[in-house]
């Protein structure tokens, strides 16, 4: 099978969205002609209004000021970026890796003939390190709205009517701020558990978690999903004994099967402990530490375990109280998440919704597609975000990243599939640099070789699944990958390899 042009593809897929607009996840406008809404006049007016910060937020103002838009961005903590920059994940991967510097000067750099007489823990040189990441951060996010004229309203902001927010802004004032457009995109906050009071010292959320004076002799950690793995990695490598209590029956379950276990049994080698199927019935922390009461998810007898801090991970809340969503009527569902059409429109004519608090992966890099589609669907233009091509990556060491359909969901679906796999430990990259834990993982379909999905677990895995990404944004082939001629030696080659192995036979193995 030759390689298609990129720019045939291009066509192929924006032609087959536009005439199907199936599956829910792809966002492709279906006609220009269908936008009405006209950018306001008024010098007291909008084009668009933010409600919210956070990485969809912000890029969806910046993207609408850069399209010629009067743009207004309102966030309520005082400072850009929201939970993702400044308690999620630019301090957790500040975190991680700093740990793994620790962890790699105390395991691996004497093989590698770097030898110390002592190494140590500094935590609050470490966590300055991290906030000043932060800091430097949120501060260019402000310059960027500047340069692009966006309008910065510090406070809290709730609906007064479906055109204007009341803004209680930090400095103790109130001001209202007027949308022709107004976009939610106030994300979300931490999901709480029956039973369990997160005090963010003794049991601690995400956020707590990445603030501790000290490194604790025994952490629990309450869910097996990527924050909670990546967080107990932190601090297993620092030298807490970590263990991590998940109702379900694996870690991670949106996870490739195959590739769960690996990253189990990899995690167990760096010492962390698992109980799966597992309930947790209580919490005491009238004493020093913490006990927990555990019992089977099927039902059986009880027992204790002790910890210093817990650590509650058990997923997330799209963050919608206090926003006057039900004043203006606009529709949630179950899960209290915004319901909005293929152009990010609520119910509300004028009102949108994106990132978190509408339904799909809760990922900042979703939440940033969102916002530029929305506010190209608000200029006129066209939009598109495609739910199914997500990466998703857990930054432990090795990264698990991945992109499409698992096998399960492969079987499931009752297509004929190939895969095709290759160990890190064949990669010429990964052995010459003694990190060669993991494997690449591809599905294809049987009979046209389409790549259905991938799945990575090795060192910066979350870098390597963009060519995969890129793939499946094309309807690429296994063959189209295999004969893309990769430099050598790089840990890239492994994907080579794998795609090779896909539709005929790996070379190296």
């Amino acid at each position: 099978m030759a390689m298609a042009s990129l720019a045939r593809r291009k066509a192929s897929l924006l032609s087959r969205n536009l005439s199907n607009g199936t599956g829910g996840v792809c966002r492709y406008a279906l006609s220009l002609a269908s936008f009405s809404r006209g950018f306001a006049s008024g010098s007291d007016e909008n084009d668009v209004v933010v409600i919210g910060g956070g990485p969809g937020g912000y890029v969806a103002a910046i993207k609408a000021a850069q399209l010629g838009l009067k743009t207004t961005c309102i966030e309520k903590r005082g400072t850009l970026g929201g939970t993702c920059l400044n308690v999620g994940c630019i301090p957790s991967k500040a975190l991680l890796h700093s740990s793994h510097m620790y962890h790699e000067a105390t395991h691996s750099f004497a093989s590698h003939g770097v030898k110390f007489s002592s190494v140590e823990v500094d935590l609050p040189a470490m966590m300055a390190q991290k906030d000043k990441a932060v800091g430097n951060l949120t501060k260019g996010i402000e310059g960027l709205l500047k340069k692009n004229k966006v309008t910065y309203v510090k406070g809290y902001g709730k609906f007064v009517s479906p055109t204007e927010v009341s803004v209680d802004t930090i400095e103790g004032g109130n001001t209202i701020v007027k949308g022709k457009n107004i976009i939610v995109a106030t994300g979300s906050d931490v999901k709480s558990l029956p039973g369990i009071t997160i005090d963010e010292k003794k049991v601690v959320s995400s956020t707590g978690a990445l603030a501790l004076s000290e490194i604790p002799k025994k952490l629990v950690v309450i869910g097996a999903g990527y924050i909670g793995l990546e967080m107990g990695s932190v601090w297993a490598r620092l030298g807490s004994q970590v263990t991590v209590v998940e109702f379900a029956p694996d870690i991670v379950p949106t996870m490739d099967g195959e590739i769960r276990k690996q990253f189990q049994r990899t995690l167990e080698k760096q010492k962390m402990k698992f109980m799966l199927k597992t309930k947790v019935v209580s919490l005491d922390t009238s004493g020093d530490g913490v006990k927990l009461i555990l019992e089977p998810a099927a039902g059986g007898n009880q027992t204790t375990l002790e910890a210093d801090v817990v650590l509650v991970s058990a997923g997330r809340n799209p963050f919608t109280a206090g926003l006057g969503l039900d004043k203006i009527g606009v529709e949630t569902d179950k899960a209290g998440r915004i319901l909005v059409n293929e152009r990010f429109v609520t119910n509300v004519p004028g009102v949108h919704a994106i990132g978190d608090v509408i339904p799909g992966p809760m990922l900042a890099h979703k939440a940033e597609e969102d916002g530029v589609a929305c506010v190209e669907f608000i200029a006129g233009k066209v939009g598109h975000v495609d739910y199914d091509k997500v990466p998703g990556v857990v930054y432990t060491h090795p990264e698990v990243a991945s992109v499409g359909k698992t096998e399960e969901q492969v079987k499931a679906l009752g297509v004929d599939y190939r895969v095709g796999k290759f160990p890190l430990m064949a990669n010429s990259r990964a052995k010459a640099i003694d990190d060669a834990e993991g494997l690449v993982k591809i599905i294809a379909d049987k009979e046209t070789d389409k790549i259905l999905g991938v799945h990575i677990m090795a060192p910066n895995a979350g870098e390597l699944i963009h060519e995969a990404v890129l793939a499946l944004s094309y309807d690429a082939s296994s063959e189209d990958i295999a004969r893309t001629c990769h430099a050598h030696p790089t840990m890239s080659e492994a994907l080579k390899e794998a795609a090779m192995a896909t539709y005929d036979k790996a070379i190296h193995i």
